[in-house]
Order: structure tokens, then sequence, then C-alpha cells
């Protein structure tokens, strides 16, 4: 393959629709806007020695990085850490784009990526907590970590099914309806928690505690308080991000034992 391809031929082997075009392998963010800019960070990036591994591991430092000034005070310590987090997230886009394009892709790579968004949006929900308490260990920074764990099981849950199939040696779940059957095995065989996963599904709301949403309403609770004054946005936002991974803790691991994907 030339070393200097064109964007849309860099885009057809890094970007493939069989790739795009899989449940939740895209952000919409990333739909909008982002994929175009890492396409062209990625004509960059294959023309240099970096390997896709090394920008995950450049990925997760980023991401730990924004953390910092996510638990401190000020708007504009608000602004920073989001800014990394649309840096930790292109990275992110890239690494991919970079394995693909040099056929580097890896279990290894996988496991790393992995490892780096449980890392990382961790810190940043126990940071939010760590930001609502003034910098105090004490309640909220106990809550923004409590938060954190939870955030992880429900990265844990999907993670799990993959691994409780492959014990019983059974194939991972394919995304959408089987070809056979016509059936999604992610869909809940109960349709009052089909209904309401559709829900949940149409508004996002799995994806407010991740870092690049949780990290954009950061901003808006931060020039709140600029705005009226004290804390009471920062603590309402943190109190937010516990209630909707508590909920989603529940509601996805109901969703995963009501469908057909432990089958």
């Amino acid at each position: 393959m030339s070393s200097r391809p064109s964007l849309s031929e860099l885009r057809e082997v890094t970007q493939p629709a069989s790739t795009m075009s899989r449940r939740n392998a895209e952000h919409w963010l990333a739909r909008i806007v982002l994929r175009k800019v890492s396409l062209r960070v990625t004509s960059l990036l294959i023309r240099t020695p970096v390997t896709a591994n090394q920008l995950t591991g450049l990925m997760i430092v980023v991401g730990l990085i924004a953390a910092v000034p996510a638990g401190l005070a000020g708007f504009g310590t608000a602004v920073i850490a989001w800014l990394l987090v649309l840096g930790y997230f292109l990275l992110d886009l890239c690494d991919g784009e970079v394995a693909r394009w040099h056929k580097q892709t890896s279990v290894t790579g996988v496991y790393l990526d992995r490892v780096g968004h449980y890392i990382v949006e961790a810190a940043l929900l126990t940071a939010y907590g760590v930001r609502a308490g003034g910098q105090q260990w004490g309640m909220w920074s106990t809550l923004g970590a409590i938060t954190a764990l939870l955030a992880i099981l429900v990265k844990a849950e999907t993670d799990l099914v993959d691994v409780a199939r492959a014990r019983k040696g059974l194939p991972v779940v394919q995304d959408g309806a089987a070809a056979d059957t016509g059936v999604d095995a992610a869909t809940p065989r109960n349709s009052a928690m089909a209904g309401i996963r559709r829900v949940v599904s149409k508004l996002h709301l799995h994806q407010i505690t991740g870092a690049l949403e949780s990290s954009a309403l950061l901003v808006v609770a931060a020039g709140y308080d600029v705005i009226r004054g004290g804390d009471q946005g920062v603590k309402v936002f943190a109190g937010l991000m516990f209630v909707v991974a508590a909920t989603m803790a529940v509601l996805h691991l109901v969703s995963i034992l009501a469908s057909r994907r432990l089958q």
C-alpha cells in the first residue's frame, strides 16, 4: 500500500463499512465529525514509526491527565478537561485506524483499548466527585468513586457475556438479527424490558457517564456555577452521574439476563 494514500483510499481500509456499521461501534460525534478529523490525523501517523498499541497507551495517558483538571474547581479547568477528553477520544479512533492500515490488529490491542476505557472513565467519574466535594475526601469523593465502580460494572457486564460464552465453548454473539432466525440475541424476550432498552438506546442514556458526554456536562455545570455562584451545579452533576450509573448497572444486567445472549 502507498505510504501517502488519498483520503478515500485511507478511508476504505481504516473505516470499512463492516466495522463502522457495528452496533455501538461508533459514537454519534464520531459519525458526525470526529471520523473526518481522525482520518486526517491518521494520514500523518501512518508515515511515522508509531504503532497502534503505542497510540492506545498515549490515549490512556491523555485520558488520565484529563482527570486532573476535572477534579479541580473553576470553569477553565472544566474546559481543559473537556479538550483533553476530545484528544483522548481522537486517539481512540486513530489507534484502530492505524492498526487496520498497517494490519496490526491484535488481541493485545483490543485488550489494551478495553482496559484504557475502564481506567479513564473511572478516573474521570471519581474526579467529578472530588470536584463536588471541594477537593476534600468525604461524602462527595466517595460518591464519585462509587459512581466509577458502577460505570465499570456496566462495561464488565457486557464483556462478561463473551467470557461466559467462551467458557462454554459458544461463539461470540454477533450484532443484529441472526440470519437463520431473524432474532436479535441482545433484545430482551420480555416486551416491557425490550421497550425500555429501545428508549435507553434511542436517548443514548447509557453514554451519559462516558468520557465525552460527562466532560461536556461538566463544562455546563461549571458554567452554571460561574453564573449563579457556589458549587450547586457541580454537585447536581455529580449526583446525576451516580443516578445514571446505578440505574444503568441494574437495567443492563436485567437486560442481559432477559435476552438470548447467554443461551
